[in-house]
């Protein structure tokens, strides 16, 4: 007899198929949170390298990584090759990867003139970390949801 679970409109089956579904039914959050923590990183690089001569202020743009990662195609952009598999046990090259570390960095633009050269302007990058921790917490509240719902269902109570 298979065990099937119903959680927020998603059928779940018991069995080695249910690891894969509930991997892609929290996935677009583990991915967004991780390109949040990535994001986090390269802000406090940027706060970090604020007396630096010459440092360049760096971001990412988070939407247009985020459709990369999760596999949506801009038009402008070339199609990417497959990878080649030489031995059955190679990896495709996308599968389990989150693309963060092909994101481009782009330099921000300035701000304020500074006399070394340096693009950091910190009321910038203090709105900026703010509001990426503040979309991270949201993330994790979201995937803590998630996880709820779904304890429920395997657990089978509704209270």
């Amino acid at each position: 007899m298979a065990r099937v679970l119903l959680v927020s409109g998603k059928t779940f089956f018991a069995g080695s198929d249910m690891i894969g579904d509930i991997q892609s039914y929290l996935g677009v959050y583990t991915q967004a949170m991780s390109l949040r923590t990535y994001r986090q990183q390269v802000l406090a690089s940027n706060i970090a390298n604020a007396d630096t001569p010459y440092y360049k202020a760096r971001d990412f743009d988070f939407r247009e990584t985020f459709a990369r990662v999760r596999g949506a195609r801009d038009p402008e952009q070339p199609e990417l090759l497959a990878m080649r598999h030489t031995h059955p046990l190679h990896m495709d090259g996308t599968s389990g990867t989150l693309g963060i570390a092909d994101t481009p960095l782009l330099y921000r633009t300035e701000t304020q003139s500074a006399v070394d050269g340096n693009t950091v302007d910190m009321d910038v990058e203090r709105a900026e970390i703010t509001d990426n921790s503040l979309q991270y917490q949201i993330l994790s509240q979201l995937l803590s949801d998630k996880l709820r719902g779904l304890r429920t269902a395997i657990s089978g109570n509704q209270g």
